[in-house]
């Protein structure tokens, strides 16, 4: 009997993902509904609709992700749309690209700490701004370490993440539909209105609800930027499992559970938009 030897290339990816992936989040759902004791019950849900605290960290966190995608995805795609068909010399897409793979996974404690030697109290262009030009920045209630803050911190990766995936999608654009348009008679806005706009915006939209499941399942970054200072899931999920007297594990895993859901809706919603783009383009 031959053994399926093709197997093996792929035996350490799936291996990988059942220890680090599958196996995980069983783990997680399964204690959002026991108690200390190991017992099955529904308290650890229903904290999540019922306290205060956690339903306005969850809105805090959809507030963050939601303007965080919209911003990203709109900067995002000016960019790719400028590479692609601006006409620019093919170096300039070339670095772009290079640049937004980068950061695009740049993220965590040295982001957090760049923004902070950038723009904070005591960093570099609040300095430069003070003391050659005489405007103190945070005299204008300007505060880093606040919701828009963190949401500029976020649209450092967001906007490569979505100049990155987006680009393909732009590419596909075939030039002969613009040659069919202007035949017709058709203008360029009604070219862009009736052909292109049509056939991007499910990669858009699902781009987008890539973007949102992206922020919304950051903590490294936030909790390195704000600490305890702003209320959203990962960090309030991370004050419940990291061991504190107040801390409550399986209330953690239900938080854990809550934020599984949201993002895996908003990855089903992306893998269908994404289907319907692709159809598009073939």
């Amino acid at each position: 009997m031959r053994l399926p030897t093709q197997w093996l290339g792929v035996a350490p990816f799936f291996l990988f993902a059942l220890l680090f992936l599958v196996l995980p989040t069983m783990y997680l759902i399964v204690g959002a509904f026991q108690n200390r004791d190991g017992g099955f019950t529904l308290d650890n849900i229903a904290k999540l609709f019922s306290d205060e605290s956690i339903r306005q960290s969850y809105w805090v966190s959809i507030k963050i992700s939601f303007w965080s995608a919209i911003l990203g995805a709109l900067a995002g795609l000016a960019i790719a749309l400028a590479i692609v068909r601006g006409g620019l010399p093919d170096w300039v897409r070339a670095s772009t690209m290079t640049f937004s793979g980068v950061a695009s996974n740049f993220a965590g404690v040295p982001l957090a700490f760049a923004f902070l030697a950038t723009l904070g109290r005591l960093g570099l262009v609040t300095l430069i701004l003070r003391d050659l030009f005489g405007f103190n920045l945070y005299a204008t209630n300007f505060n880093l370490l606040s919701s828009w803050g963190l949401i500029a911190v976020y649209l450092y990766f967001q906007i490569p993440l979505m100049v990155v995936i987006i680009t393909p999608a732009i590419d596909g654009l075939r030039k002969e539909w613009g040659e069919a348009a202007a035949t017709l008679g058709a203008t360029t806005w009604q070219f862009w209105r009736m052909v292109l706009i049509p056939v991007l915006w499910p990669s858009f939209l699902g781009t987008l609800v890539l973007l949102f499941a992206n922020a919304f399942g950051a903590i490294a970054t936030a909790y390195a930027f704000t600490g305890s200072s702003l209320n959203i899931v990962p960090i309030k999920l991370y004050a419940q499992i990291r061991g504190d007297v107040l801390g409550d594990p399986n209330l953690g895993y239900a938080l854990a559970f809550g934020m599984i859901f949201i993002t895996g809706v908003a990855n089903i919603f992306y893998i269908w938009f994404r289907t319907r783009s692709e159809r598009w383009l073939k």
